[in-house]
């Protein structure tokens, strides 16, 4: 089997909500455009990714993965993912992570359904089910946190994560409102790293004492002098390396400097399915938890959900909200039930059923 096609088809996402998780990254809403990757073969199976986001348009992407990505898998067995995978991280000085995660993703694709099975089966099922969360934006009042927190217990979720206002006073009222308001219920903050030190020891003992089951993020992203003293001080869980955008080697500083409790990624920050595997082995291997966090479009959420549900060392699965935001493109979307659950996909590959006639109604432009 032999690759023999690969194009990106950029198609518009309209009506997208405003929506802020921190100052420095708040989406005006408006619209955006996702990538539709499709990498076939001459076998007659082609694997799809998505590429891009709300915040992140394929439009800026798109162009590089064509030029310098499509050439390295032209010809390429799609099975030799490791071979492949070798040669495509060197072109992130070129491209972005994003870029060759969406690649990578699609390749899984293939093989999945040439194996005729889905991919966490492929990889070797933990479990077929996983707890969801929800993962707020940054909310108006307390109140109005304390209101969704309360709607989310409610329809059964299993947890309820807060992104603050970003300002530590208000952040433990606004943490205190909602312990108050749902009582034994499971919370967790990301503060997305907008506190200096001192900011982040008195949240971080505040929320200890409310709490929470884990400190998300608190510091900037490469701060990691500050979060070893941070670690050392708290006792609750911290959680860091979302970002910055790198591969497997960039957790090994984190691990041997013990500067984080948990370590953090998803298909698209962290380059697909394979670097995350391996990244939640390494953990693994240090007893460390592994959270995946939210993919940043719908099929990389399918794909981040397959890997969940292949790995032992995670407990959530991540659904940031609004839905207007982060969910456009399939003809179904991941559901969570009445019992808190997602369940494992059961077709072969991705086993997600992509729009294809919305991507044909939206389309913009097919790059070759």
């Amino acid at each position: 089997m032999r690759i023999d096609h690969v194009s990106l088809t950029l198609f518009g996402w309209d009506n997208i909500p405003p929506t802020r998780y921190h100052a420095a990254a708040k989406l005006e809403g408006g619209s955006s455009a996702l990538g539709l990757l499709s990498i076939g073969t001459d076998a007659g199976i082609t694997g799809h990714a998505f590429l891009g986001s709300a915040t992140h348009t394929a439009a800026n992407d798109g162009p590089g993965l064509i030029r310098f990505l499509k050439p390295l898998l032209m010809g390429r067995d799609p099975l030799d993912r490791e071979a492949i995978n070798a040669k495509l991280w060197p072109m992130s000085r070129l491209v972005s992570v994003r870029s060759i995660g969406a690649v990578d993703v699609a390749l899984w694709d293939i093989a999945g359904k040439a194996a005729g099975m889905p991919i966490h089966r492929l990889i070797g099922t933990s479990r077929h089910s996983i707890p969801a969360y929800a993962s707020s934006q940054v909310l108006d009042s307390a109140s109005a946190y304390a209101e969704e927190a309360v709607a989310f217990r409610e329809a059964g979720w299993a947890a309820y994560k807060i992104h603050p206002p970003q300002h530590p006073p208000t952040d433990i009222k606004v943490c205190e409102a909602v312990r108050n308001a749902v009582g034994d219920y499971t919370l967790m903050l990301d503060s997305t790293w907008s506190y200096d030190f001192p900011a982040a020891i008195r949240v971080g003992r505040a929320i200890e004492e409310l709490g929470f089951l884990w400190y998300e993020d608190p510091l900037h992203d490469q701060d990691i002098t500050n979060y070893v003293k941070l670690r050392q001080k708290l006792d609750i869980p911290i959680m860091a390396t979302e970002y910055p955008a790198t591969g497997l080697e960039s957790y090994a500083p984190w691990i041997m400097l013990q500067a984080t409790d948990y370590l953090r990624g998803d298909v698209a920050v962290k380059g697909g399915i394979t670097t995350l595997l391996k990244t939640a082995h390494l953990a693994e291997a240090f007893r460390m938890t592994y959270e995946v966090h939210h993919g940043g479009n719908s099929l990389n959420n399918v794909a981040n959900l397959h890997v969940c549900c292949a790995i032992r060392n995670t407990s959530y699965f991540e659904v940031l909200l609004p839905d207007g935001a982060h969910k456009y493109g399939l003809a179904k979307e991941i559901e969570v039930g009445r019992d808190g659950l997602v369940h494992a996909p059961t077709a072969p590959g991705l086993g997600a059923e992509i729009d294809f006639d919305l991507i044909k109604r939206q389309q913009i432009a097919v790059l070759e």
